[in-house]
C-alpha cells in the first residue's frame, strides 16, 4: 500500500483560477441579455452552457497544480 499524500494549500493562482468560473454565472446583469444570440440561443443562456465545460478545464488545471503526480491518480 503505497503512502497517501496530502495535497497542497490553494494558493492565490489558485483561488482566482476557481473564482473566474464562479464569478462569470454569477454577476447576472453581465450576461441578462439577448444579444449577440448564437445560432438563434441568446446570450444569457449559451453564455451560462459555455461555463460548464470551461468550469471543469478550470478545476482540473488547479487539481494539476495542488495534487502531486503519482498520489492516486
Amino acid at each position: 500500500m503505497s503512502p497517501v499524500s496530502t495535497p497542497r494549500k490553494l494558493g492565490p493562482l489558485q483561488v482566482i483560477l476557481l473564482a473566474i468560473p464562479c464569478i462569470a454565472v454569477l454577476v447576472v446583469p453581465f450576461f441578462n441579455r439577448q444579444e449577440p444570440s448564437l445560432f438563434g440561443v441568446p446570450f444569457f443562456y449559451w453564455w451560462q452552457i459555455l461555463w460548464v465545460p470551461l468550469s471543469s478545464i478550470f478545476i482540473g488545471v488547479v487539481y494539476r497544480m495542488t495534487v502531486p503526480p503519482g498520489s492516486g491518480d
